[in-house]
């Protein structure tokens, strides 16, 4: 059978024909598609004219299509559907890949063409390409001798494997760390629906009759807040927080020592002083120093804001809690003082409603985009569904493929991914992936998400607008191929929406009777705003900052033991609390180990929340849902991807740079 792989998709946009792809299909064309780069590559470089910005630079956009193509198909498969053979050529190729990206990055002749175009008189795209170009160049080592470049080659190569190992332990562990119990009892507190699905878990891992509660990637366990039975909260939170560092065969910590020493090291190649100020020198944010003064200031009043927090819980359970009970009495505290049941507030979030009436109508009153559901097109999953974008004047936009049921082949969280770029130089549209990790229910019931799903769900699609709304010629800068701290922003303003009254009143429904969320919910949804931010906070902080204490190490600092590393870590940036462990220890901080780009980027989060919180005033002050705010957001920042300073565009959208204010006074900090 031909591989299909080999040529471009004959399907609408491009989507890969992934019902005609098989396994051994892609090893077969991701080893010719990095033959055929390198001979495009060599092309331009043995190019005897002179290098001018078409020969040269429009010329490098334009190679490596094949490569593209293959490798957008097999990563996704790799996060979303990864079987065991998915698995094992990840970790045959990731050296592969390392090594392929130092062929190019590191060819100084190619470099010297760069360097040779003359860029007067050109647009200012086009320009900002060729000076990124020149950026990655030097930030990979091509001005390093020979010596140094060998030795930066077997650090990358070395680093692209222990990262793949990394992100596959993670995913086993979530899988093999679930909470297996015998009795039904110990599920109290748990909805029907949750506990059909924790018997539907037991049944496939091959327990029958029993009961798994799985895990989802970050510390906080969505059953902690309702389990009754304490002592299987205990278990359960003990799970989630011990995972990747118990010592057996999925634990990770030698690794992560392993991937921080050879990231000091490729930094002080480099000639940088840490692996964060490398990383920082390719962000928005100004230096390592201007982050960690940020999170810093941030620290004492979020920790703060989480003592009280404690000192309620305490005196809603009548003693002094521990972190697995958190999650219990925070929700109890809900309840009781704001009279809002996450449980009942279930009901009215069911997924299709969120996604049509939601999701998507926002995007049609902001942005004239309208979305038909293809069902005859196919995804990599059975659980793919795909939908056809369309601009208000009815021209093709692109496709957007949604994957929201969590599954064993998948791995955790949610993100948004690119199966094809928008360009107009290579007249290709988009095709973008969200998935989620929603557990999906009994045949023929609702499935009903929690509010941090519908959140997570609005976010997700930020990320989406931002690459279905990509109008940029050259593929670098399509979409959010922008700085890791600002890929964030986008995607965080679409969450406001969610509790938007023209789009909340339109999809929350009552799953059975149709009625909408009652406005009494909805004010004490308001009233309960700030609840738990103290919380949410610290928990966030700390990741961040662990993140930062992973990569400002020098080459001869790393830690022997990762556990005493962490503790002594969050101690001393004064985010150590005892109730609330980071959003993600070292055992499972997949973000930042496993390859995923947010190395000493974790902090991005909240740097692009300051972008955001402020982006939320301005439409506020200009009269909130229309299409004329829309259109202005998407003309001056959604459309733009990486075209210009990604800054500039935001100075551009709201006239002058940003105010941290919002931000504090929506995380109860100011």
């Amino acid at each position: 059978m031909p591989n299909p792989l080999l040529t471009p998709s004959p399907l609408p946009f491009a989507l890969p024909p992934f019902a005609a792809i098989e396994e051994s299909h892609y090893k077969d064309a991701i080893e010719k598609g990095l033959a055929d780069h390198l001979a495009e590559i060599q092309a331009i470089v043995g190019n005897p004219e002179p290098a001018t910005f078409d020969n040269t630079a429009v010329a490098m956009e334009s190679s490596g299509r094949l490569l593209d193509r293959a490798t957008a198909s097999f990563f996704t498969l790799v996060s979303s559907h990864a079987t065991d053979g998915i698995r094992a050529l990840e970790t045959e190729l990731s050296p592969r890949f390392a090594a392929h990206d130092d062929a190019v990055y590191m060819n100084r002749a190619l470099f010297e063409r760069f360097a040779a175009i003359d860029t007067s008189g050109l647009p200012a795209d086009a320009v900002r390409l060729v000076e990124e170009y020149l950026k990655e160049f030097r930030q990979s080592g091509v001005q390093l001798d020979n010596e140094q470049q060998e030795r930066l080659r077997a650090v990358n190569a070395e680093l692209a494997s222990l990262g793949t190992e990394f992100g596959q332990r993670v995913k086993h562990a979530m899988k093999d760390s679930g909470l297996l119990l015998d009795h039904v009892e110990k599920l109290n507190g748990l909805s029907e629906d949750e506990i059909a699905v924790a018997a539907q878990a037991a049944h496939e891992a091959g327990h029958d009759g029993k009961f798994l509660l799985t895990l989802i990637l970050p510390s906080s366990q969505p059953a902690l807040a309702t389990l009754e039975n304490r002592e299987v909260r205990r278990r359960l939170f003990e799970a989630s927080t011990g995972r990747g560092s118990d010592g057996g065969s999925l634990d990770v910590l030698s690794l992560a020592k392993s991937m921080a020493r050879l990231r000091a090291e490729k930094a002080a190649l480099l000639g940088f002083g840490s692996y964060a100020e490398l990383s920082v020198d390719r962000q928005t944010a100004p230096d390592v120093a201007a982050v960690q003064e940020m999170l810093g200031s941030l620290a004492t009043a979020a920790i703060r804001n989480a003592d009280n927090e404690a000192e309620v819980l305490a005196e809603s359970a009548g003693f002094q809690v521990e972190a697995w009970d958190w999650a219990y009495y925070s929700a109890q505290v809900k309840r009781d003082r704001y009279s809002v049941d996450e449980q009942e507030l279930r009901q009215y979030f069911e997924l299709d409603r969120v996604l049509k009436d939601g999701v998507f109508h926002a995007a049609t009153a902001l942005y004239g985009v309208t979305f038909t559901e293809r069902n005859e097109l196919q995804g990599y999953h059975p659980d793919v569904r795909v939908w056809e974008v369309r601009d208000a004047d009815g021209n093709e936009m692109g496709l957007f493929l949604g994957d929201y049921y969590a599954r064993e082949s998948k791995r955790g969280g949610a993100w948004m991914n690119s199966l094809v770029h928008q360009s107009r130089l290579l007249g290709t549209r988009a095709v973008v992936v969200n998935n989620l990790n929603i557990s999906k229910p009994p045949l023929g019931e609702p499935t009903l998400l929690t509010l941090d799903e519908v959140r997570t769900a609005f976010h997700e699609f930020g990320h989406a607008l931002h690459g279905l709304l990509s109008d940029v010629t050259f593929p670098r800068f399509s979409g959010t191929s922008v700085p890791r701290d600002f890929v964030e922003y986008p995607s965080q303003v679409n969450e406001m929406w969610m509790f938007w009254p023209e789009i909340l009143n339109n999809y929350a429904r009552h799953h059975a009777t149709g009625e909408r969320l009652p406005q009494e919910l909805v004010d004490r949804l308001e009233e309960s705003r700030l609840w738990g931010e103290g919380f949410a906070t610290t928990e966030y902080l700390g990741a961040a900052l662990l993140d930062l204490a992973w990569h400002v190490l020098d080459v001869d600092s790393a830690p022997a033991d990762a556990v005493e590393f962490e503790a002594k870590a969050l101690a001393d940036a004064g985010v150590a609390h005892p109730l609330i462990p980071p959003r993600y220890r070292t055992g499972y901080f997949q973000h930042i180990f496993a390859g995923t780009g947010y190395a000493a980027g974790y902090y991005s989060y909240i740097w692009s929340e300051v972008l955001d919180a402020d982006t939320v005033e301005w439409f506020k002050e200009q009269g909130g849902l229309s299409r004329a705010n829309g259109d202005f957001f998407r003309k001056e920042l959604l459309s733009r991807g990486n075209s210009r300073d990604p800054l500039e565009s935001f100075r551009a959208f709201r006239g002058r740079d940003a105010d941290i204010g919002p931000l504090l006074k929506r995380r109860g900090l100011g």
